[in-house]
């Protein structure tokens, strides 16, 4: 397999990666045979990037003809039943930026991409989330393989007590600080999208606790289920049918 890597420095207008544990590399290769680009490492609104510069990647990926978008990213577990290395299929979305008007497809729209006003009921392709639980099944990950509500919160500050319970309340599982503009921008070019978080940390809901949210934690929690995550991934993706191209 032949792998061509190029840095995000080295693309011109293209953002910098800033966050501790991402690369920072567009990689373009084969992943079972299926010709895919990979980001290693995302941008985020906590990084100070206007929200149109966050999700340019996803319609650089709609001209290069990718069909299918797989996005990953680590979560707060909000949902009560949820451990500390549970696997998250996304399969809908609270975007808490977005109320306050902070909307990646805000201002003129480009009509080349999509329409004015996108439907966002499908916004996760409910396909590839039957898929999903499919391919964890056989694979024997059942016992942490989920389903849920992903919200989206701007972040770089960990949710308050009060913060998660009233997110609890409105029905999110899971809570984070990225996927949800890329979602919404990748959907207005007609990709399909599929989703998963990786729960790296139980949200605080206990004034009594002594826990507390940090990035070491979340990112030790990510390479102990890399390999599983790898390998539902690849999977899914050689399963994905129409010969499509993916991102």
């Amino acid at each position: 397999m032949r792998i061509v890597a190029f840095d995000y420095r080295d693309i011109p207008n293209f953002p910098q990666s800033t966050v501790h544990g991402h690369a920072g590399r567009l990689v373009f290769g084969t992943l079972k045979g299926r010709p895919c680009v990979c980001m290693q490492g995302r941008f985020h609104l906590y990084e100070g990037y206007p929200i149109q510069k966050i999700t340019m990647p996803m319609r650089i990926f709609k001209l290069l003809g990718v069909e299918t978008v797989i996005l990953t990213n680590a979560a707060g577990g909000l949902n009560q039943d949820y451990k500390v290395g549970d696997i998250m299929i996304i399969k809908d979305h609270l975007n808490m930026p977005g109320f306050a008007g902070n909307n990646p497809l805000a201002g003129p729209n480009n009509e080349r991409f999509g329409v004015r006003f996108p439907c966002m009921s499908d916004a996760y392709d409910r396909e590839l989330q039957q898929l999903a639980l499919d391919v964890g099944s056989e694979l024997g990950y059942s016992d942490f393989l989920r389903e849920g509500v992903y919200c989206v919160l701007g972040g770089p500050s960990f949710e308050t007590i009060a913060e998660c319970r009233m997110l609890h309340k409105l029905g999110a599982d899971a809570v984070g600080m990225s996927t949800v503009h890329e979602v919404i921008v990748a959907r207005h070019c007609g990709m399909r999208v599929f989703a998963l978080s990786l729960i790296t940390n139980e949200a605080v809901m206990d004034y009594d606790s002594e826990e507390k949210a940090n990035h070491e934690e979340v990112l030790q929690t990510g390479k102990q289920r890399a390999e599983q995550l790898e390998r539902l991934v690849s999977t899914v993706v050689t399963r994905i049918e129409h010969n499509n191209n993916f991102a």
